[in-house]
């Protein structure tokens, strides 16, 4: 009770309310030594009865809205996923359901039905390699000792930030030659089929855009950029059959990974409100445009609640 009611006191209803963003991606069926950091069933379950406890859990278009009327209620929190993750269907929503919370998916939609996010193409490939080193100097990209899952993280880690801020050709170019040489044959069921994005919006969540390739906005030119928004929303909306007007920014740091004339190319496309991954709080006054997120990492239920509160104070980080 002590943790709800400090965060009424940090967030009240009517104008001087914060809206708390939590991010996810997946929620996996058991624990992945190589993806600590994604809770599993049991977790995820555990953390919803957190946030029904101390929070009150809205769709995002009606948080965003009410945050800018001024009338959210206390403890308003959304709950979003990221990428397109079969098991955001498979083991994601069984567990909203039976805690009767909404939440928001963003889809990057060229992924869907057999696709593979280059990351993931890079993590699978460090999971299946069989090599005692995955040997990439021919490619510039380093020596990786594969004789354990630090090293093995170590590997799929430092290999991720050393193509991230590659162009979508050249980075799908470079995992094609790394799965290659680590003699590995990619899975192709770990994003969503069509059926499952209908099934989460028949189920009453809301779909949102997260671009077809899941690019860097601010690597790509104007033009490729608003392809990149307006072809994802047009995909999602023919596969829902609705309309479409959640965004979130790939990777999401302001002034970064998106600039001011990205999120003019969301207004121009009908969008009302976009996230970031910029930490903090949204409050009166945010650009809806560049509302923030975050996630703790705790396992205790204090030391989880006490990172929320502290997240409510944070101030959050946008352009100007």
């Amino acid at each position: 009770m002590m943790l709800r009611s400090v965060a009424g006191l940090l967030s009240p209803a009517g104008p001087r309310a914060k809206l708390s963003i939590l991010t996810f991606h997946r929620v996996l069926a058991q624990p992945d030594p190589l993806l600590p950091d994604e809770p599993d069933v049991a977790r995820f379950d555990e953390e919803l009865r957190w946030l029904a406890r101390w929070f009150q859990v809205l769709p995002l278009d009606e948080a965003a809205a009410r945050l800018q009327a001024g009338s959210l209620p206390a403890r308003a929190a959304v709950i979003t996923f990221d990428d397109g993750y079969a098991n955001n269907a498979t083991q994601a929503l069984p567990l909203l359901q039976k805690h009767a919370m909404p939440a928001t998916f963003f889809i990057a939609s060229g992924f869907l039905n057999g696709g593979l996010m280059w990351n993931d193409a890079i993590i699978e490939t460090v999971r299946g390699c069989r090599q005692p080193q995955l040997d990439l100097s021919a490619l510039g990209l380093g020596s990786w000792p594969l004789g354990s899952v630090a090293e093995r993280r170590q590997a799929l880690n430092g290999l991720i930030a050393k193509i991230k801020y590659q162009t979508p050709p050249e980075r799908l170019a470079l995992v094609a030659q790394i799965a290659d040489l680590a003699e590995v044959r990619l899975p192709d069921d770990l994003m969503m089929r069509s059926e499952q994005v209908r099934l989460l919006h028949r189920a009453g969540m809301q779909i949102g855009a997260h671009t077809c390739s899941h690019p860097i906005l601010a690597t790509l030119s104007d033009a490729e950029a608003e392809r990149e928004i307006v072809d994802s929303q047009a995909a999602l909306q023919d596969i829902i059959a609705a309309p479409v007007r959640l965004f979130a920014y790939p990777n999401g740091r302001p002034g970064k990974d998106y600039h001011a004339s990205h999120a003019a190319m969301l207004r121009r496309a009908g969008f009302v409100a976009a996230v970031s991954t910029a930490m903090g709080a949204a409050s009166l006054g945010s650009d809806p445009f560049q509302l923030p997120r975050f996630k703790p990492w705790d396992r205790s239920a204090f030391k989880y609640g006490l990172r929320m509160l502290g997240n409510l104070r944070a101030p959050a980080a946008q352009l100007a």
